[in-house]
């Protein structure tokens, strides 16, 4: 039980750069108060911080257009390894799975929601070890509020999106108790392993009730998992499974490394541009790693089979509480630090999202266009927020 009444020291925070220029005048990005490292094997300087100089700012040539482009460039390159990765994991292991005999409904509804946030897990367990737990929250905050306002407002306004009653019954519920559990744990600025442990095991009990009302689903729901999961008949079983087995490991390790390439470079990229880990997360990496969901929602839209895409997105939201950051706490010992913007600001955010879809979903079970387009400019006015207000 947290102690809401005495909050926990205030977390470090963030030393600005002091002035610079070297001793000598000179403009060359090795001068005082910086200092030369090397990065994807090239030498570049970082910003370095005094811990006698709190005062200060960027001047000259100490740093260079050329630091933010290429940790700009790797984030884009780590973005990418994710989603390539993330894309086999799915494909290869949900193929494998299907052909020793796994489910079609169990694989669409268990397996692959949870492989598409794989990108997410790998960035937070990433961030977690290097001790940037706020680029972790910041992340999972961030994707879940692109999930509801930006990516099922954009499928609601090009056409209106009628809601299964599991989804009002079910996922909404915990979608909404899910924030707000993690909006209390995170109150007091950390994130413990207990409380992992506590998220990890909510998400247990959430897929085996998957797994349940599924059984049960309509017809229609059915027929499009079978069509999307079945196993090919192959007389080359052998084969067929090496091949699969081979793309799902191909995947994993893509998406270690894209995770590694991306934290290193959006904590470069948030060092040299002077912004929090926080922000990165919010923005750049929450973006990025909600893109394959963007992206399938979009199109199954337009075919007109979004039945799936959009339960896998709701149900996204809830994994990327419980068993994303909850894997992601148990890492390090100390638990996940969360920055006060975070806890004053985007997750109650985040939060309030959840709750604003109860009466949305509840009215007449559909999400009009109207109510869609109100979701697109609420994400954009929380966007234009983040840019003005915390860069």
């Amino acid at each position: 039980m947290h102690n809401l009444a005495g909050r926990r020291p205030a977390l470090h925070k963030r030393r600005r750069p002091h002035h610079c220029g070297g001793s000598n005048g000179s403009k060359n990005p090795t001068c005082d108060g910086y200092k030369q490292r090397e990065w994807r094997g090239r030498p570049y300087a970082v910003l370095h911080a005094s811990q006698d100089n709190e005062d200060g700012g960027i001047h000259g040539g100490c740093v260079h257009r050329t630091c933010v482009l290429i940790a700009f460039a790797w984030c884009i390159a780590g973005l990418a390894a994710l989603i390539c990765g993330a894309e086999l994991v799915v494909r290869g292991g949900g193929r494998l799975a299907a052909r020793l005999g796994i489910s079609p409904l169990v694989i669409g509804l268990t397996f692959v929601a949870l492989g598409t946030s794989a990108p997410e897990l790998a960035v937070g367990i990433e961030a977690a070890v290097q001790g940037n737990g706020s680029l972790a929250v910041g992340n999972i905050a961030g994707t879940n509020i692109v999930n509801i306002l930006l990516i099922l407002g954009l499928s609601a306004l090009i056409a209106p999106l009628a809601l299964r009653l599991q989804t009002l019954r079910f996922d909404l519920p915990v979608m909404v108790a899910s924030a707000a559990a993690l909006m209390i744990m995170s109150w007091d600025g950390v994130l413990s392993r207990a409380e992992g442990g506590v998220l990890l095991g909510g998400a247990a009990v959430y897929t085996a009730v998957i797994i349940y009302l599924a059984r049960r689903e309509s017809g229609k729901i059915k027929q499009e998992l079978q069509r999307e999961y079945k196993a090919q008949s192959d007389e080359n079983f052998l084969l067929t499974s090496g091949f699969n087995l081979a793309a799902l490991m191909l995947g994993i390790a893509v998406v270690v490394i894209g995770a590694h390439w991306l934290v290193d470079a959006a904590v470069e990229l948030a060092v040299l541009a002077r912004v929090s880990d926080a922000f990165i997360g919010l923005t750049i990496v929450a973006i990025g790693t909600s893109s394959p969901e963007l992206v399938t929602t979009i199109v199954s839209t337009i075919r007109k089979e979004r039945d799936i895409a959009i339960g896998n997105l709701l149900g996204s939201s809830v994994y990327n509480i419980l068993a994303i950051l909850g894997i992601t706490c148990l890492v390090p010992s100390g638990g996940v630090d969360v920055e006060d913007s975070l806890i004053h600001i985007d997750i109650p955010v985040m939060t309030l999202v959840a709750l604003v879809c109860i009466p949305v979903f509840m009215s007449g079970r559909c999400i009009t266009r109207r109510e869609g387009g109100l979701f697109v400019a609420a994400y954009c006015v929380y966007f234009g927020y983040l840019v003005l207000a915390r860069t």
